[in-house]
């Protein structure tokens, strides 16, 4: 597989990495388009034999800032994908009674049973970002928390589990455009939060936040893939590719049949 993600070197911040790249299509988003086309495909049939033999578990996760296109993503890359052995969950404010709880108590219910996937749509991350940026616990209270997710995520994987985590990766400019969309563009008024205005303030804190977090807890039983995001089109073509990649490397097959499928006979 062509790599289709940036790196984040110990020397660069998140800001110093390009979000409106195309690696490998040099901008032809045409090309781009029909290889996510025949990836889909690809996506069709491995996931049906991943659901049919049950053996292993696939957990994607989606971190992005707001307008990042963490729905659009999920929409397009599992566009005609079988329901059946696919679901996602959504992490937004913590309930009451969530907040009674520790913070991975939520979280750990909605990991994928064997033969499933399953999309987080935000994740255990808001608990390292969020709380974070928004000082909602002291440092000490969140640093440690890295520790907590990679061990969760080890037992995971050790478990049978493969994860991916996504973060797809915007500048600020094109935040802005797309806040503003959502006010000039009618139909896509009720996406606006004026939130969203809050968080965008503290986007030198975000990064900062989110670079620690890949830092600290990419490991390769639980991988980060930073995807330039601003080309819309480059995002999906690059989410699908990984994902494809990942379960061909699984190679699921469909079970035998524990009879003699010949021997039946309808009358």
């Amino acid at each position: 597989m062509k790599k289709c993600w940036l790196e984040l070197a110990d020397d660069l911040s998140l800001e110093d990495l390009p979000a409106d790249a195309t690696p490998g299509f040099d901008g032809d988003s045409d090309a781009a388009r029909e290889a996510t086309d025949r990836l889909r495909d690809e996506l069709i049939d491995l996931q049906d034999r991943f659901h049919a033999q049950g053996r292993d578990a696939l957990l994607i996760v989606f971190q992005a800032m707001d307008t990042g296109g963490k729905d659009g993503t999920i929409r397009r890359v599992f566009s005609g994908v079988n329901p059946a052995g696919i679901r996602m969950a959504r992490f937004g404010r913590p309930s009451a009674n969530e907040l009674a709880h520790d913070y991975l108590w939520r979280v750990h219910p909605h990991a994928p049973a064997r033969g499933q996937i399953v999309i987080f749509n935000r994740s255990h991350y808001e608990d390292v970002l969020v709380v974070r940026t928004n000082k909602l616990f002291p440092e000490p209270v969140w640093r440690r928390r890295y520790e907590h997710i990679r061990g969760f995520e080890r037992m995971l994987a050790d478990e049978g589990t493969t994860i991916l985590k996504f973060y797809l990766h915007i500048d600020r400019d094109e935040q802005r455009k797309r806040l503003q969309a959502r006010l000039d563009e009618p139909d896509k008024n009720w996406k606006f939060d004026a939130h969203d205005l809050e968080q965008r303030k503290l986007w030198d804190d975000y990064m900062a936040a989110y670079a620690d977090a890949i830092r600290e807890t990419s490991r390769p039983f639980a991988p980060w893939y930073i995807v330039p995001a601003n080309r819309k089109w480059y995002r999906d073509y690059a989410v699908m590719s990984i994902i494809v990649d990942a379960m061909r490397r699984l190679d699921p097959r469909y079970p035998e049949p524990d009879y003699d499928p010949k021997k039946i006979r309808f009358k």
